[in-house]
């Protein structure tokens, strides 16, 4: 199984549900926590729900991927950067993203993989001069 954290910035979470019911595959167990919107998710996909005021995981349950990405985005941000503005938070997400699932790979290899990549592709209008405050 390959694990690809997908992300996209809202202002509100609950902004974020169309966005995973276009993107989850058919047949996905959908694991949430007991927020209403969540509830939008329970038509199309079989849903495991935990209540975090009673316990973090249960019988199973839990969305402790999500936590464990949000809290290294959050400490990413705090740490290294110290403030993101908004237009590139999604850009951050993503990054965070990769690292989340590539953190087990060794670091030679993650570095050989993104030496390829920087090579290979054009450079970001998004990104260029991000580092001088243009934009």
């Amino acid at each position: 199984m390959s694990v690809c954290t997908l992300t996209r910035a809202f202002l509100r979470e609950a902004e974020g549900v169309d966005f995973a019911k276009e993107r989850i595959e058919p047949g996905t167990i959908v694991a949430a926590d007991e927020v209403a919107h969540w509830d939008l998710l329970a038509p199309a996909f079989e849903t495991q729900r935990i209540n975090h005021s009673d316990a973090y995981s249960r019988d199973g349950v839990h969305t402790n991927m999500a936590e464990s990405y949000f809290s290294r985005l959050r400490r990413m941000i705090r740490g290294q950067h110290h403030r993101v503005a908004a237009k590139y938070l999604g850009g951050y997400a993503a990054h965070a993203g990769w690292l989340e699932d590539h953190r087990l790979e060794s670091n030679g290899g993650l570095t050989d993989r993104l030496i390829r990549n920087a090579l290979s592709i054009p450079v970001s209008r998004a990104w260029k001069g991000y580092w001088q405050g243009a934009g």
